[in-house]
């Protein structure tokens, strides 16, 4: 019997087979707390112990919309940095592949609407294929 929370490593073509596209950066995870006052605290992966970080990402792949964007966790010691340049510089979009790759299945959505769906994790970022990675002396040009 498998137990709740149990991840598959998951190979990222089969996943996703034409890519992600990264939404905005890498940010921080961090804990609810009601007390808006309260000094934020990051969540640490449960399994791994490491720091989790989120990013917005949307499936090309996916034909229903509303599926089709989804926040992305990253389980790593310090924050996890794309590969890849911006699409169009300024807009934080890129496309990105990962490293690490792990679905987890969980019940989404509410009442009548409930459906299988996946929470992913990844270790970090590998460089997409075709893509020319960015170094500092292109982005200073």
């Amino acid at each position: 019997m498998l137990e709740r929370g149990t991840r598959f490593p998951t190979p990222f073509e089969v996943a996703f087979p034409k890519g992600l596209v990264q939404n905005g950066l890498v940010e921080p995870d961090y804990e609810y707390n009601p007390n808006k006052n309260a000094p934020r605290v990051q969540k640490r992966d449960e399994v791994t112990g490491l720091l989790q970080w989120k990013a917005n990402v949307n499936d090309p792949a996916e034909k229903n919309a509303k599926r089709a964007s989804f926040a992305l966790l990253f389980t790593a010691a310090v924050q996890p940095v794309p590969e890849t340049p911006e699409l169009v510089p300024g807009t934080e979009m890129r496309l990105i592949e990962l490293e690490g790759l792990t679905a987890e299945p969980r019940v989404m959505g509410q009442g009548e609407f409930k459906y299988l769906g996946y929470t992913f994790r990844a270790e970090g970022y590998r460089a997409a294929a075709g893509a020319t990675k960015t170094t500092r002396s292109d982005k200073a040009a």
